[in-house]
């Protein structure tokens, strides 16, 4: 269906533009209101010849257009297309004199013979009206397959994107789910007692990462309660070994964001915000108006020599720094120091 009205929008342009072009005897000749009938006459043999003979112009436009723009000009065979076109120029000259010697011989008074003045005037305007036609065929068709190619441009970055963004979001989860083992692991180790509320919270967000994350966007209250789920299971993870703050102000007509795209800033918080760091602790802040979306992550840092981190321990930020690129060009701005032992992180999404 939608094919079809892409087809249609320049069939009706073309109507219009032949419509326009064969009326043209018509809207710029004079009026027949001061003329007598045989002068009326005369105006409208000449009308009626103009728009046969204008209906010539129809195939040699598309001939031009469809047939030797592509197959010969565009090939850099230039000497055969003006060949082809020398030739068109005598089929007109041929034709005019068919139907006008077949229909309209009649037009021009007998004292008025034609002769080398008539003649000549009958090669200018064949000639001016040929080149008018081959002119607007050259420009259409160069313009059309430049949009076109633009188009086909476009739709291609859009599926490379596309795939981009696919694979960014799809290495979220493996990292996210190797975090969070690694995170029981070492509980299991030192508070097992804690174990069976963390892997339940634990399928509670796998529930969300399959269920929820499949649409290109969810609603960012949604997104909120993800996070609030996620720091929920962290406290049962350190107890009251880190202070962790959360506040969200959501919106009651909030929008949407794409899916696990503010859960890299926590997981790094978290991960580099504990360890050899004295009183840890962690502030995240969430909001969301009408205008934008505004979220801040605050965490403690040591400058001892740090621990020895995972391969992947980089991939979080990096994955999310390229989806705010892909997703919001021009709309975000993403912040990120490091000052009086503090890591901060701030990201400003402006709404579209």
């Amino acid at each position: 269906m939608a094919k079809s009205k892409l087809l249609s929008k320049p069939i009706l342009l073309h109507l219009l533009f032949w419509a326009c072009l064969l009326a043209l005897p018509i809207l710029l000749g004079p009026s027949s209101q001061s003329q007598n009938p045989e002068e009326v006459q005369r105006h409208f043999q000449w009308n009626l010849f103009f728009f046969v003979f204008g209906l010539a112009n129809i195939p040699i436009f598309y001939i031009n257009t469809e047939i030797l723009i592509p197959k010969v000009l565009k090939r850099h065979n230039i000497l055969a297309y003006l060949g082809f076109l020398v030739i068109g120029y005598f089929i007109m000259v041929g034709l005019n004199d068919l139907i006008f010697d077949s229909l309209f011989k009649d037009l021009i008074p007998p004292q008025r013979p034609r002769g080398g003045g008539m003649k000549r005037f009958t090669f200018l305007r064949i000639i001016f009206q040929y080149l008018f036609i081959i002119a607007i065929g050259i420009s259409y068709r160069f313009l059309s397959d430049n949009l076109k190619e633009q188009e086909e441009k476009k739709e291609e970055e859009n599926e490379r994107l596309k795939s981009e963004l696919s694979f960014l979001r799809s290495q979220i989860s493996p990292h996210f789910m190797f975090n969070v083992l690694n995170s029981i692991v070492s509980l299991s180790r030192r508070k097992p007692e804690r174990v069976e509320p963390v892997v339940i919270k634990l399928s509670e967000l796998m529930r969300y990462m399959i269920y929820e994350t499949t649409d290109s966007k969810v609603a960012i209250s949604k997104e909120a309660n993800y996070l609030e789920s996620y720091i929920e299971l962290q406290r049962l993870r350190f107890g009251n070994d880190i202070e962790i703050e959360f506040k969200s102000e959501i919106n009651s007509t909030s929008g949407t964001i794409e899916p696990m795209l503010l859960i890299p800033f926590v997981e790094n918080a978290f991960k580099h915000g504990v360890g050899m760091i004295e009183k840890p602790s962690i502030n995240i802040q969430l909001e969301d108006n009408a205008q934008s979306l505004h979220f801040v992550v605050r965490n403690k840092i040591s400058h001892q020599p740090a621990e020895r981190k995972d391969e992947s321990s980089g991939i979080g930020l990096t994955n999310v720094r390229r989806r705010l690129e892909l997703l919001y060009p021009d709309h975000h701005e993403l912040t990120i120091s490091d000052s009086d032992n503090t890591y901060i992180v701030d990201l400003l999404i402006t709404h579209s």
